[in-house]
């Protein structure tokens, strides 16, 4: 297992926000807007019976997450990056644009056939490996897992702490997952066991926390 707390991208950008404190407050702020967009994606994907994941969703989800701290929210890296504390080499800025297209075929052809937790694994996975925006990709990665998660399994899921909350909280593990997919990748392999496992593990908390405020007994 790692021992690693932080990682985090490192991109050649002006930063809109110099002061440290200024930055946090942005970020907090942010992190509910993006988390409160995602589900009223959820919601909407609910009520109509229909979702397509589309690349448009995954640039909107990142902007509500870098709005005003990133020149670059809501876009596509236009260079490489660097992701400080992993091994992971991501891909070519040319190639992004096609990769998340790619990501969103995958799910999409595969909806009917892969159950919710292989489905928001792939997405937290692939789009860690991807790695296609300057910053934010972590943040992204993790709600726009969730959102497929709940809207695959048809459930706006009770409980708390969520399993996005469950990983800012502890991310090694979430770490180690994302690199023993990367291993397997790197062999020909796509073996998502470990993040399945993990994200399982995250949704049982989630669900049975909500079950036992409501007075039930485990």
């Amino acid at each position: 297992m790692t021992d690693q707390t932080q990682r985090h991208s490192r991109a050649l950008e002006a930063e809109l926000l110099s002061d440290p404190q200024e930055k946090a407050e942005a970020e907090a702020r942010n992190g509910l807007r993006q988390y409160d967009y995602g589900v009223q994606v959820i919601h909407q994907a609910l009520e109509r019976s229909a979702f397509k994941l589309r690349p448009s969703l995954v640039l909107t989800l990142q902007r509500e997450a870098l709005a005003g701290i990133s020149a670059y929210a809501g876009n596509f890296r236009p260079a490489g990056v660097e992701i400080v504390g992993s091994k992971h080499k991501p891909v070519d800025a040319h190639l992004v644009p096609e990769l998340v297209e790619d990501l969103c075929e995958y799910i999409n052809d595969k909806w009917d056939e892969q159950t919710a937790i292989h489905l928001a694994s792939y997405v937290m996975w692939r789009l860690n490996w991807i790695h296609p925006f300057a910053d934010g990709n972590g943040r992204t990665s993790r709600i726009l897992s969730y959102v497929v998660l709940s809207i695959r399994a048809q459930s706006v899921f009770p409980g708390t702490p969520t399993i996005p909350e469950q990983i800012v909280d502890n991310r090694n593990p979430y770490f180690d997952a994302l690199d023993a997919a990367d291993a397997a990748w790197n062999e020909g392999l796509l073996d998502l066991s470990k993040m399945e496992e993990l994200l399982s593990g995250m949704l049982a908390r989630q669900l049975t926390n909500a079950y036992e405020k409501a007075g039930g007994k485990v």
